[in-house]
């Protein structure tokens, strides 16, 4: 008898098939299927609900070209071939938003967060928390995910998003292509990870 509630299919699905797709086909994304996978996502933890990830989908040629421009050498044909990509990013303003967020606690937003610095710490650990449910969701939706942070991060915040909000990182979306993947590297004992005091 397993442990987990889950069902094997969606164990392989999530965890033990799901792999990073190095290639895609040409088979597009739809907003619908983007739409599914933030209805997920969108119940990730985060400190004071403050769920600072912010996603921006680069779908146009033209927008593509300009973020081609800022991958790594190894990453730029696979994010210019991708059907789908996303680029992740930290609000560090994200207390605007706790009063909505927070309702039974409204004062959070500036007994806790009112300085820039503790917003871009807190904002960097729950955004990146977020991201790893994103990766899950595009998982879920029978998709693959490609997520890097090999790129020009300067770059990228400058010709995307703005000051307020920090890249995490880039990630290619769509059906995996032939040949998407590359050997599944070892992993960590459990003894060498998990300490019982």
């Amino acid at each position: 008898m397993s442990e987990l509630a889950l069902h094997p299919t969606a164990q392989d699905l999530l965890f033990r098939e799901a792999r990073t797709a190095n290639t895609f086909t040409a088979e597009p994304v739809t907003e619908a299927q983007i739409q599914a996978v933030y209805d997920l996502v969108k119940y990730a933890p985060t400190a004071y609900n403050q769920s600072p990830l912010r996603v921006v989908l680069v779908r146009s040629a033209e927008g593509r070209a300009r973020l081609g421009e800022l991958m790594d050498d190894g990453n730029r044909a696979k994010t210019l071939a991708a059907p789908l990509v996303a680029i992740l990013a930290a609000d560090n303003e994200f207390h605007e938003e706790l009063p909505s967020l927070l309702p039974h606690f409204p004062q959070a937003k500036d007994l806790f967060f009112a300085e820039r610095p503790v917003r871009e710490e807190s904002a960097h650990l729950n955004a990146t928390l977020q991201a790893a449910y994103f990766i899950l969701g595009v998982r879920a939706a029978g998709l693959a995910a490609g997520p890097m942070t090999g790129f020009d991060f300067p770059g990228v915040q400058k010709e995307f998003l703005d000051d307020d909000h920090t890249p995490l990182m880039v990630v290619n979306i769509g059906r995996p292509g032939p040949d998407a993947w590359y050997p599944r590297s070892p992993r960590l004992a459990y003894d060498q990870v998990v300490t019982t005091v």
